[in-house]
């Protein structure tokens, strides 16, 4: 053998190796055991019990509105502890009798609706109803849900707008849209540090839900970062103020399973959560966790039970992502994945749908419209790491072996947030 293609034995040897291997560990389930059998039960009586007593009053129409607007946001409350569609629904129903209703001060109304939107996915029905609360009222509160809803349309320009008439340092719901804008132009740094001030607001308020926003948006920069002890610390805080939160205990599982390389443990954490808070994208990790333990049984089960989970129709467009990559990578049904990528560009056409589409098109083997859609409406204008390893796929199809190295190095950087099985395949870029 000559000694080159020991070299090459060797340097195989070593990606490969880097791929598997566990990091440092950072976690210990002393810390967060405590939280796996606490159960989800007693927040939601105590919820229900907040929804009683406002239903009642809607019968008194001399405070009808405050209620409605008042059983609305325990709706809401309870779709976030338990991930129910139902609830996001009814939530909806309440706002939008509350609007017709409301004779004075719609805009609160309007801008209650506009949210609920913008968490079903319905972006440009979310901005119609934030835009008339601004025709009545053009305060903060209107400005600010004009920022986030032209953020997830893909209207940058007018966001900015929006965000530089809000501009103030010293106020919380500025910081964290700040902190929105830096993290859209890939500035991370900026993005931690006005996160952090965002925090010591929160903080100083004792108000629990910002703090738990802070908390958890926190440790995802911090993830995103590479400092996952900090990030493991932040959603760990976040339990300490809200025991049954779903979303902290899900990223702990995230932190075992791709910075550690530990799928049992990352599984055991999920199996609980998943007891008492119902949402489609847990059987997605599974699935993905089982193709890292390749496990392509239990793979195939999981996705099975995300198609299940996602036959309710009330669930509309807020899985078309998801739906669309399914098609197109496990089944390979791109044309069907078109549509919805179309539907998404329509729905919102920022550069992450533009790449969902481009993205089919490649694995379809339309190598040269999916480098065309790449070049017009996604280089430079995104920094998300998942769409930087698409971009590569297409270069590399496209015969550009020399850009594709240029990213690559980035992608390895990236590893943990991309997670094991991404990384696996960057490796063979």
């Amino acid at each position: 053998m000559k000694p080159i293609y020991y070299i090459c034995i060797v340097l195989l040897v070593a990606i490969t190796t880097s791929c598997q291997e566990p990091s440092q560990v950072v976690t210990n389930s002393n810390d967060y055991v405590k939280y796996l059998s606490h159960n989800n039960h007693q927040n939601i009586d105590e919820t229900n019990k907040k929804l009683n007593f406002w239903n009642t009053k809607i019968k008194t129409d001399s405070i009808q509105l405050p209620a409605m607007i008042a059983v609305a946001g325990v709706y809401s409350e309870m779709f976030q502890s338990t991930g129910n569609i139902q609830f996001l629904k009814q939530a909806e129903q309440v706002l939008v009798k509350s609007v017709k209703v409301a004779a004075i001060k719609k805009e609160g109304y309007l801008l209650a609706l506009a949210r609920n939107y913008i968490s079903q996915h319905r972006f440009k029905e979310a901005k119609n109803a934030a835009q008339g609360a601004y025709i009545l009222n053009p305060n903060a509160s209107a400005k600010m849900v004009l920022f986030d809803v032209s953020m997830e349309l893909g209207q940058y320009n007018e966001a900015k707008k929006y965000l530089e008439e809000i501009a103030d340092q010293s106020k919380y719901n500025f910081l964290i849209r700040l902190a929105k804008w830096n993290d859209y132009k890939g500035d991370l740094d900026a993005t931690i540090r006005n996160m952090e001030k965002a925090k010591t607001i929160a903080e100083q308020s004792n108000k629990k839900g910002l703090m738990l926003w802070s908390y958890t948006n926190l440790a995802d920069y911090y993830g995103h970062a590479g400092r996952i002890k900090d990030s493991y610390d932040y959603y760990l805080k976040t339990l300490e103020i809200d025991p049954s939160n779903a979303y902290a205990m899900k990223g702990i599982a995230w932190i075992i399973y791709s910075y550690e390389h530990n799928p049992q443990e990352a599984l055991r954490i999920i199996d609980a959560v998943t007891e008492s808070y119902q949402s489609p994208d847990y059987f997605l990790l599974k699935a993905e966790i089982a193709e890292f333990q390749k496990d392509h049984l239990t793979k195939k089960g999981n996705l099975i039970g995300y198609k299940y989970a996602i036959a309710d129709k009330r669930y509309g467009k807020m899985y078309n992502t998801y739906n669309a990559m399914l098609l197109a990578e496990e089944y390979q049904d791109f044309n069907k994945a078109l549509e919805i990528a179309e539907e998404e560009i329509d729905n919102r056409p920022t550069p992450q749908s533009y790449d969902l589409k481009a993205h089919i098109l490649n694995l379809k083997g339309e190598h040269e419209k999916a480098l065309e859609i790449a070049e017009k409406f996604i280089i430079g204008k995104t920094f998300e790491p998942e769409t930087q390893y698409h971009i590569a796929e297409i270069y590399k199809t496209n015969g550009f072996q020399n850009k594709v190295n240029t990213i690559k190095k980035e992608l390895i950087e990236s590893a943990y947030e991309l997670g094991p099985v991404l990384s696996q395949k960057i490796a063979k870029l």
